[in-house]
């Protein structure tokens, strides 16, 4: 898998060329359930304003660069997407040096393997970029880390999709207080396990659904449920329940070292190499909020990168199991 690590301050050339590159994929998929399935532009922009207003000069910012064109809009609000599936695991661990480790498990012909770091309206950002402007896990500034897995539930309803609440996340919070008062209040199309941690060493877990309210928890692990398992089939396919205990146990009875916490993300129960049923690991990452840095880590390949001293690049790395 090749994957790249780029830096614009604003929105620019860069973005404009990526979009360029990532849109007939990204549009394929927006009409997969046909353009009357999705909201209007006038719909995606009003839920935009009403529920991320801070967000909107940015929106249209990026809309202009994408050409103006009222599908790119449309999807660059991330209201009321097509449904998708992920499976992942992520946990907190709270040592000398706290740190969110995440394996984020997914379809690797839908992902844009990319880390993306921003200076946009005044706040630096680096995260793995998802739908050109989302993030599935992040760092700001500020000292604090993001990351999501998906919520084990069949409902879908009115709300955004998820990166994209991530991504406001680290646009507008330093504090995981101040992220859980988001979180909150934000609507979700689909159910998801949100992780923060900030630089003080305070972390929540938030349960978000689309059909009733979030969730917060002191929850330091999450994996494909919620308060309990709803889609059966699910759960046993990915093992959430399996993975969540394992976590649990290397956080509460073994109480590794942080480098054998962070190993045990890349063997199994954790690691997966079910691409052939549609997704498997595609990268642990490892973020630690107190120096703004983060990690991706692959078996025998670590790439790390800094929020302050930022160096763009590329990696082809080897993903097991990935065609």
């Amino acid at each position: 898998m090749y994957w790249r690590a780029m830096s614009e301050d604003q929105p620019g050339p860069k973005w404009a060329g990526l979009f360029a590159a990532y849109w007939p994929d990204y549009h394929a998929w927006w009409l997969k359930e046909g353009e009357a399935a999705r909201p209007t532009y006038a719909q995606c922009r009003r839920a935009l304003v009403k529920h991320m207003p801070e967000m909107a000069p940015l929106y249209d910012e990026l809309c202009t660069l994408a050409g103006g064109s009222d599908h790119a809009a449309r999807f660059l609000s991330f209201y009321c997407p097509p449904p998708y599936l992920s499976a992942c695991s992520q946990a907190i661990w709270a040592g000398k040096e706290p740190v969110m480790v995440r394996n984020y498990d997914y379809n690797p012909n839908a992902f844009d393997a990319m880390v993306l770091r921003t200076n946009w309206q005044g706040r630096q950002v680096m995260g793995t970029s998802d739908g050109l402007w989302g993030l599935v896990d992040g760092v700001n500034d500020a000292g604090l880390s993001i990351s999501l897995t998906f919520g084990g539930r069949r409902v879908v309803g009115e709300g955004f999709g998820v990166p994209l609440i991530l991504r406001y996340v680290l646009q507008t919070c330093e504090t995981a207080q101040e992220a859980g008062e988001v979180l909150s209040r934000v609507p979700t199309h689909m159910s998801y396990n949100v992780t923060v941690l900030d630089r003080k060493r305070n972390y929540l877990t938030a349960m978000m659904a689309p059909d009733r309210p979030a969730v917060i928890t002191r929850a330091a692990v999450a994996t494909n449920h919620q308060e309990s398992v709803e889609w059966i089939s699910h759960a046993r396919f990915t093992a959430t329940v399996e993975r969540e205990r394992y976590l649990l146990q290397r956080l509460r009875l073994h109480r590794d070292p942080e480098e054998k916490f962070i190993g045990a993300f890349l063997k199994p129960p954790l690691y997966s190499t079910a691409f052939n049923a549609g997704f498997g690991t595609l990268y642990t990452a490892v973020y630690r909020p107190r120096k703004r840095q983060m990690e991706l880590r692959w078996p025998g390949t670590t790439w790390a990168l800094s929020l302050s001293e930022f160096t763009e690049g590329a990696r082809q790395v080897l993903v097991p199991g990935a065609a």
